[in-house]
């Protein structure tokens, strides 16, 4: 089961249109900074290719400026 946690940059100005799409995702977990324009964000997925399908997703966010992997774990099954 991957976990992941991410560094989300948005575009300027475009920080709370970002959070409403990350929010209605499947698989997140979303924690917005309070005092910076950035978002940390939380995925767990059961298979590798759920992984994939979400990342994809996550990229194809038009708001989403930069997505920073901090740091990921794959869980034995």
């Amino acid at each position: 089961m991957p976990i992941k946690s991410y560094l989300v940059h948005p575009h300027d100005g475009k920080k709370e249109e970002l959070l409403q799409e990350l929010s209605t995702m499947a698989s997140c977990e979303v924690v917005p900074a309070q005092n910076m324009e950035i978002i940390a964000l939380v995925t767990e997925t059961e298979t590798k290719q759920e992984e994939e399908v979400l990342k994809a997703r996550l990229e194809s966010i038009k708001s989403l400026k930069l997505l920073a992997l901090v740091s990921g774990f794959n869980t034995p099954q």
